[in-house]
């Protein structure tokens, strides 16, 4: 799955307050991976944007191979390959004053580590709902991607930057 294209600017969407209340009414609580409840919470808070899709993003090792599992990586230096699957937060944003200030500001969170986390479109996304956005955490050479193969070192910093992307998130949206 192709996870990350350019940037679109938002458009005008007069159908997203019906498009909300029908993705929100869809939208079960054992539909989001745990740690991240209270961000998805958050946004879908906001009338300007909701929700379509998001991941907590996931580590896959020798000797852990659960593909849902939300423990952090192991202190061990004996792993040496891990199978990363993207974090990410997918929704729809709402082309209003409020909308255009979220849009900046989760486009600002991406100076958390810029080689790694990306604010973009997803053309699937976008043909199913306009001013659909992604911010996701995923080194610049597998952006297109949505897992990837990770030396350990890099997964511990991956996994450092997913968790300050959702810290900032967590600010940023404490704004509205």
């Amino acid at each position: 799955m192709e996870t990350f294209t350019r940037l679109r600017p938002l458009e005008q969407n007069p159908d997203f307050h019906m498009q909300r209340k029908i993705s929100l009414e869809a939208l079960r609580g054992d539909m989001i991976d745990a740690p991240i409840i209270d961000i998805v919470n958050g946004i879908n808070s906001l009338s300007c944007c909701f929700t379509i899709q998001c991941c907590y993003g996931h580590f896959i090792f020798e000797g852990h191979p659960d593909p849902h599992s939300i423990e952090p990586l192991p202190d061990r230096c004996g792993i040496l390959n891990v199978e990363y699957r993207i974090a990410y937060v997918a929704l729809c944003i709402d082309n209003s004053e409020m909308g255009k200030r979220l849009f900046s500001g989760l486009n600002d969170i991406t100076a958390v580590d810029p080689e790694n986390v990306q604010f973009c479109c997803a053309d699937w996304f976008w043909e199913r709902q306009i001013n659909s956005y992604a911010l996701q955490v995923e080194p610049d050479r597998f952006k297109h991607e949505d897992k990837a193969i990770l030396d350990y070192q890099e997964a511990l910093h991956i996994e450092k930057t997913r968790n300050a992307l959702f810290s900032k998130l967590n600010i940023v949206l404490q704004k509205f």
